[in-house]
């Protein structure tokens, strides 16, 4: 059987990757401290993680104050949304694929 990958996108290889899109993709928005306890993850994990994301263009990035705190929000670009739906949609594609 041979197996397509089409569809699939590297920047959604990893597992903190997706689990920030998938975050982002059911909350219009979401800052950091909450993405980072939502995935269990580091400071600088996360960051960086962000940083590919928002390289590409996939997601949004706003810097404000709340009092006197720096306070940074995340949201998912139309971009983001459609490259992370034909993710999903190749996947599941995959899964089908395999399971007949």
């Amino acid at each position: 059987m041979k197996i397509l990958l089409n569809g699939l996108h590297k920047a959604f290889e990893s597992r903190i990757r997706l689990g920030i899109m998938s975050a982002l993709a059911v909350n219009d928005m979401l800052d950091f401290n909450a993405l980072k306890e939502y995935l269990d993850v580091t400071d600088g994990n996360l960051a960086s993680h962000l940083k590919a994301l928002e390289k590409e263009e996939f997601i949004k990035v706003e810097k404000s104050f709340v009092g006197r705190k720096p306070n940074t929000t995340y949201a998912v670009t139309p971009l983001g949304k459609k490259a992370f739906s034909d993710h999903l949609s190749a996947l599941e594609k995959l899964i089908k694929g395999a399971s007949s």
